[in-house]
C-alpha cells in the first residue's frame, strides 16, 4: 500500500463490503443454526467475524473510515455484553493504530513540506511510525535543539478520502447500524463531514494546541505538549511519554481509573473556560496518564496529557451558560423551568408539546452523575441508559424522537456523550458535580449532593489521587494522529 486508497471507486466497494458483508455473515449464520449448532455458539462466531472485517476495511482505509471507527470506539461501552467483547478489542485497536504507509512515502512528504535536507531539522527519526490512524501517522524524532518530538505527517490523498468516505458512509447510514446497535450513526456522520477542512488544517491545529499549551502550561492536573513546528502536512510537538488511556481502562488500578476520569472530567468543563476551546476529540488514544507531582506538598500524582488538537469547539465566551443553568434546575426538580428554558433555546420546536416531567426524566444519563459527592461510571450503567433510549416501544426513545438538537450544541452534546462513554470504559468513580461547580457557567444547586445515602458537602479542594510509592511510569505509549 502506497498510501492512501485513493480513487473513489475502490474505496467505496470496500465500504459497501461492511454492511453487505453483515447481510451474508447473517445468511452464513442462519444455514449453521439450520445444520445444528448451537445459536450462542453462531452469534459468537458472527460477532467475531463482523469485528475483524470491521477493524481491517477502517484501518485500511483510514481516511473517513478510520475517523468513523474511533468516534465508535467510545461508545463500546453502551453494548449489551454479549456483544460488547469482540466489538471492544476490534474497535479500541482503532483508537491508536492502524496499517502505516511506507517509509518512501514518509521521505517523500518530509521532503516536500520541510526541504530535501529535512533530516538536517532532526538529530534522530525514527521511521517506523510510533502510531497511525485516520489522517496521519506519528514518528518518534529528536529535534535538532535534543528536543524529543513527535511527528505528524499527513497521507497523501488524505482530504479526498476524507470526503469520499464520509460520503459513501452517509449513504447507507442506516444499514450500518447492525454494527453498533442503538445508536444512531447518521447526525455523526454529517458532523464529522462538516468539519473535513478544519480536521485537514495543521495550522488551525497548531495554533489551538499552542493555545491549550500556553493555559496549562505548570498545572499539576493537565500537561499539553507544546509545538515545535508546523507546516501544511507536518506537525512537530514535544513528545508525551506516559500510560495510555487505553492501557488504564484494559488493566489500570482502580487509583488510576479514578484519577484518570476526574482528571478527564475537569478537562472537558475547565478547557472552555480557560481557552474558549472545547477539545472535540475525547477517544482514549488522545490521553494518557503522565507522573507529576502536586506543587504544595511535593506528593507524586498522576496528571492527563492530552494530544491531538485537529477537532475543536470554538467557544469564545465559555460553554453556553443554558446548559448550567439547564442542568442545576434539573438537579433541583424543576421540570417546568428546564422544558421553558429548552424550549426558548430551540431544544423543543414551538409546533411540538411535550411534558415536562418526562423531559426531565429523559436527562437522568447527564442529571444523574451530578446527584451524588461522586458517582460510578460503569458499563452496566451505560448499557441501561442506552437501553432506555434506544428501546421504540419506551417513552424516552419516543420522547427523544421530537426533541431537537440545536446546530451550535451538535459538537458539545457528542463531546459529553463520547467522555460519559470513555468514563464508564474506565470504571471510574468522579466528583462530576464538583467539577460542574467549578467550571460550568450558569450552574447553581439548591440541594446537597449525597454519598451513599448521606448528605454531604462539596469538597472545596480535590482530593489527589498518587500512584503507589515507587511505582514507575509503564512502558513509552505511541502517539496519537
Amino acid at each position: 500500500m502506497s498510501d492512501l486508497p485513493r480513487k473513489a471507486v475502490a474505496r467505496t466497494a470496500k465500504l459497501t463490503a461492511l454492511p453487505l458483508g453483515f447481510a451474508g455473515r447473517s445468511a452464513w449464520g442462519l444455514g449453521k443454526r439450520i445444520g445444528g449448532y448451537s445459536a450462542d455458539l453462531v452469534g459468537h462466531e458472527l460477532q467475531q467475524r463482523t469485528a475483524e472485517q470491521l477493524f481491517k476495511v477502517l484501518g485500511e482505509l483510514k481516511g473517513g473510515a478510520m475517523k468513523f471507527g474511533q468516534a465508535l470506539s467510545v461508545f463500546e461501552s453502551a453494548l449489551p455484553e454479549e456483544l460488547a467483547g469482540p466489538y471492544r478489542a476490534t474497535l479500541t485497536k482503532l483508537q491508536d493504530a492502524a496499517p502505516p504507509m511506507p517509509a518512501s512515502t514518509v521521505r517523500t512528504v518530509l521532503a516536500e513540506q520541510l526541504g530535501e535536507e529535512w533530516r538536517d531539522c532532526f538529530e534522530e527519526f525514527d521511521e517506523t511510525p510510533a502510531a497511525a490512524a485516520s489522517i496521519g501517522q506519528v514518528h518518534r524524532a529528536v529535534w535538532h535543539d535534543g528536543r524529543p518530538v513527535a511527528v505528524k505527517v499527513q497521507y497523501p490523498g488524505a482530504g479526498e478520502a476524507l470526503i469520499s468516505d464520509l460520503a459513501e458512509l452517509g449513504r447507507f447510514a442506516r444499514l450500518l447500524g447492525p454494527l453498533i446497535p442503538g445508536m444512531d450513526i447518521k447526525p455523526l456522520i454529517k458532523e464529522m463531514h462538516d468539519r473535513v477542512a478544519e480536521e485537514l488544517d495543521y495550522t488551525l491545529e497548531a495554533e489551538a494546541q499552542r493555545a491549550y499549551a500556553a493555559e496549562f502550561a505548570g498545572d499539576t492536573d493537565v500537561l499539553v505538549p507544546d509545538v515545535v513546528h508546523q507546516c501544511d502536512r507536518i506537525l512537530v510537538t514535544e513528545w508525551l511519554d506516559g500510560i495510555p488511556l487505553a492501557e488504564v481502562i484494559a488493566d489500570g488500578t482502580q487509583e488510576e481509573r479514578d484519577r484518570a476520569g476526574q482528571l478527564l472530567a475537569r478537562f472537558l468543563f475547565s478547557g472552555p473556560a480557560r481557552t474558549g476551546l472545547l477539545h472535540a476529540d475525547p477517544h482514549p488514544g488522545n490521553f494518557r496518564l503522565v507522573p507529576g507531582k502536586d506543587s504544595s506538598s511535593g506528593t507524586e500524582q498522576w496528571r492527563l496529557g492530552v494530544m491531538d488538537f485537529g477537532t475543536v469547539n470554538r467557544l469564545p465566551e465559555g460553554l453556553p451558560p443554558t446548559i448550567g443553568t439547564a442542568l442545576g434546575m434539573a438537579l433541583n426538580g424543576e421540570a417546568d423551568a428546564v422544558y421553558g428554558l429548552l424550549c426558548d433555546e430551540g431544544f423543543v420546536k414551538e409546533t411540538v408539546d411535550l411534558d415536562p416531567g418526562a423531559v426531565l426524566d429523559y436527562l437522568v444519563p447527564i442529571i444523574e452523575p451530578a446527584r451524588v459527592y461522586d458517582f460510578p461510571f460503569s458499563r452496566g450503567w451505560m448499557r441501561e441508559q442506552a437501553a432506555r433510549i434506544a428501546d421504540p416501544r419506551s417513552p424516552a426513545h419516543q420522547l427523544g424522537k421530537q426533541l431537537n438538537l440545536p446546530p451550535s450544541y451538535l459538537l458539545i452534546h457528542r463531546v459529553t456523550l463520547s467522555t460519559i462513554g470513555v468514563l464508564c470504559q474506565l470504571g471510574a468513580r468522579v466528583r462530576m458535580r464538583h467539577e460542574m461547580a467549578d467550571w460550568l457557567p450558569g450552574f447553581t444547586v439548591a440541594e446537597e449532593c449525597t454519598s451513599n445515602g448521606e448528605e454531604d458537602e462539596l469538597p472545596q479542594e480535590e482530593e489527589k489521587t498518587a500512584p503507589e510509592q515507587g511505582e514507575e511510569p509503564k512502558s513509552i505509549p505511541p502517539q496519537e494522529s
